[in-house]
């Protein structure tokens, strides 16, 4: 073979041989998943991306993080996410695998079985240090004199921060710190007929950073009008006792000079008849149309004489 011709075919040969490996792996992989982000609220993070689609195909997707040890420390090697592999959601929960306050990296993938995608970055790093915080869900109560609050548990990472004041006196603010929002945290006693204003925020010690305040919620001390009412109460109450007492007493006074003035004679036995004898005197003018009857009570001695001095 000629040296004019052999320059050509290898150069062919090079050609071909450059190309061909490039057709076959454009014809064999899938698109990389595209629009990567990450969405983090409350110190809870998702990796979200655009799906890929592959007409009468399923695809699955795989996720691996990347850390500053692994960057540092094992020659740039990256760890999958069990929780996120071979998936066909289009989201993945990383918050278990974000476990430091240090910049991840994270990628994914496109699987359908024979082909796969090349990986598809996230751009830039992720730092759970920027994850927004929102504040606290909240309920104030106000149980008689009691300010109390229900706190939403947003999990153990959490604290609470918590102020409370009376009304008109934002000067003279009090504040809490929650850690335990297992039950309704009693805050302050308060004075009946006043308001109490109450608001929140979230702070987190792990990455030293607080949310904004919640919305304040005021609410006022029960028992002011009740507590009148059993005051009137109690004092009428009060009042109809001393009454029925002085009755009483007068009564009783007016039986005890009744009994030392007038008392009661009791008769002896001795004196006592079944059936006394008595006289009946008729007095008047014989001539008169009517007279007077009187009746005398005698003692029997005398009725005795009467009688002698009749029959002789």
């Amino acid at each position: 073979m000629s040296r004019s011709k052999t320059f050509p075919n290898l150069a062919c040969f090079f050609l071909c041989a450059l190309i061909a490996p490039n057709l076959t792996g454009e014809d064999a992989l899938l698109p990389s998943p595209q629009n990567i982000s990450i969405l983090s609220t409350n110190m809870r993070h998702f990796l979200t991306w655009s799906p890929v689609t592959i007409q009468g195909e399923t695809v699955r997707y795989s996720v691996e993080f990347q850390g500053e040890y692994e960057r540092e420390y094992a020659n740039e090697s990256w760890i999958p996410i069990c929780e996120c592999s071979l998936i066909t959601a289009t989201v993945c929960n990383i918050t278990e695998d974000i476990s430091a306050t240090v910049a991840y990296n994270l990628r994914v993938r496109a699987d359908t079985g024979a082909r796969r995608s090349q990986w598809g970055t996230l751009k830039g790093f992720f730092n759970r240090i920027t994850t927004s915080l929102t504040p606290p869900p909240m309920k104030v109560i106000a149980d008689g004199y009691h300010l109390l609050v229900e706190l939403k548990d947003m999990g153990p990472a959490f604290q609470f921060c918590v102020l409370y004041w009376k009304k008109g006196q934002e000067s003279r603010m009090h504040w809490k710190m929650v850690k335990d929002v297992s039950s309704t945290v009693h805050l302050d006693t308060m004075e009946a007929g006043h308001d109490y204003c109450v608001k929140a925020q979230t702070y987190v010690e792990t990455i030293n950073r607080s949310s904004s305040f919640s919305q304040t919620q005021c609410v006022r001390a029960q028992g002011g009008r009740s507590l009148w009412l059993v005051t009137a109460m109690i004092s009428s109450s009060g009042f109809a006792l001393a009454a029925l007492t002085l009755l009483f007493l007068a009564w009783k006074t007016s039986k005890i000079f009744q009994y030392s003035c007038c008392p009661i004679a009791v008769l002896p036995d001795t004196l006592k008849a079944e059936e006394p004898p008595t006289q009946l005197i008729l007095c008047g003018n014989e001539e008169a149309e009517q007279c007077d009857l009187m009746v005398c009570v005698m003692p029997s001695e005398e009725v005795l004489r009467l009688w002698i001095q009749e029959t002789l």
